[in-house]
C-alpha cells in the first residue's frame, strides 16, 4: 500500500511565513460529461493531522471518501469546491474552464490564503497575460480578482496530505452531482461511471448521442447520432488517463 500522505511539506511553507495555505486538486478533467471540479482545503500553522485515512482520491472507495469528507471539512481551517460546466468547457477549453473552477472555489473561502499548493505541473489558476483570459469578451462569472502566489507539486495527491484532502472534497461533491443527473438520464450509467468513458457509457452514447451535459468538444463515440447540427469534433488538451477513470 502507498504510505499515507502527511503534512511534512504544508508544514515547511508554513513556517517559511505562509499563514494560510490553500492546498488545491481536481477531478473531472477527462470525463466525457458532466463539470470539471475543483477542491481547496486550507491549512495553517495550527492546523492538526489530517484525519486518519486520507489518500489521494482515486486510491479511495466511495464509502471511505463519503466518510471522510465530512471530517475534512470539520478539520481544514476552511474549506470549498468549484465547478465549470460542460457548456463553458466547449467554449472556453478544459484549462481555462480548470481556471473558472479553481476561482469560484477560491471566491468562497472565509480566509484569505497567502499561497496556493497546485497538483499537477502546470498553473492553471493565475490568469494568462493576455487581455482576454478565456479568449472571448464580457465578464465571466466567478473570477476572482487577485489570485494568491501558486505552487505546484507533482503527484502532490500522493504526498502531501491537504492535497489529498482537498480531492476527496472535489471528488464527493462532483460524484454527487454526476448520481443527481443520472436520474433525469439513467440510461447513461452515471451513477456508476460518472461520466467517465466506461463501456456502458460509450454503448449509450452510440445509442442515445449526447445530452445537454455532454461536452460536445470532446471527441465522444456516438456523438454524430442526435446532434442537432454539424458540430466541430476537437480531442481535448489533455486525454483522459487511466487513474482520472478511477
Amino acid at each position: 500500500m502507498t504510505a499515507a500522505p502527511t503534512l511534512r511539506f504544508e508544514r515547511t511553507l508554513l513556517r517559511g511565513g505562509v499563514r494560510h495555505l490553500a492546498a488545491c486538486d481536481e477531478v473531472g478533467r477527462g470525463a466525457l460529461c458532466g463539470p470539471v471540479t475543483i477542491g481547496i482545503v486550507v491549512v495553517s500553522e495550527t492546523t492538526r493531522t489530517a484525519p486518519q485515512g486520507v489518500r489521494d482520491s482515486k486510491l479511495l472507495t466511495p464509502e471511505a471518501r463519503e466518510r471522510l469528507a465530512p471530517r475534512i471539512q470539520r478539520w481544514a481551517a476552511c474549506w470549498a469546491v468549484g465547478h465549470a460546466t460542460p457548456a463553458e468547457i466547449d467554449e472556453f477549453g478544459i484549462i481555462a474552464a480548470l481556471r473558472l473552477a479553481g476561482h469560484r472555489a477560491l471566491g468562497q473561502l472565509t480566509l484569505t490564503p497567502d499561497q496556493v499548493l497546485l497538483d499537477g505541473n502546470h498553473d492553471y489558476l493565475t490568469p494568462p497575460e493576455q487581455d482576454a483570459l478565456f479568449g472571448a469578451p464580457g465578464p465571466v462569472e466567478g473570477l476572482v480578482e487577485v489570485v494568491p502566489p501558486v505552487l505546484t507539486r507533482i503527484k502532490a495527491d500522493l504526498t502531501c496530505a491537504a492535497v489529498a484532502a482537498a480531492s476527496i472534497l472535489a471528488k464527493t461533491a462532483r460524484d454527487a452531482l454526476m448520481v443527481e443527473l443520472d436520474s433525469q438520464h439513467p440510461e447513461y450509467g452515471w451513477v456508476e461511471n460518472k461520466g467517465y468513458s466506461a463501456p456502458a457509457h460509450i454503448d449509450a452514447l452510440a445509442r442515445f448521442g449526447p445530452t445537454a451535459h455532454h461536452r460536445r468538444s470532446w471527441s465522444l463515440p456516438g456523438v454524430v447520432a442526435g446532434l442537432e447540427s454539424e458540430l466541430p469534433v476537437v480531442v481535448p488538451i489533455e486525454a483522459p488517463t487511466n487513474e482520472e477513470s478511477a
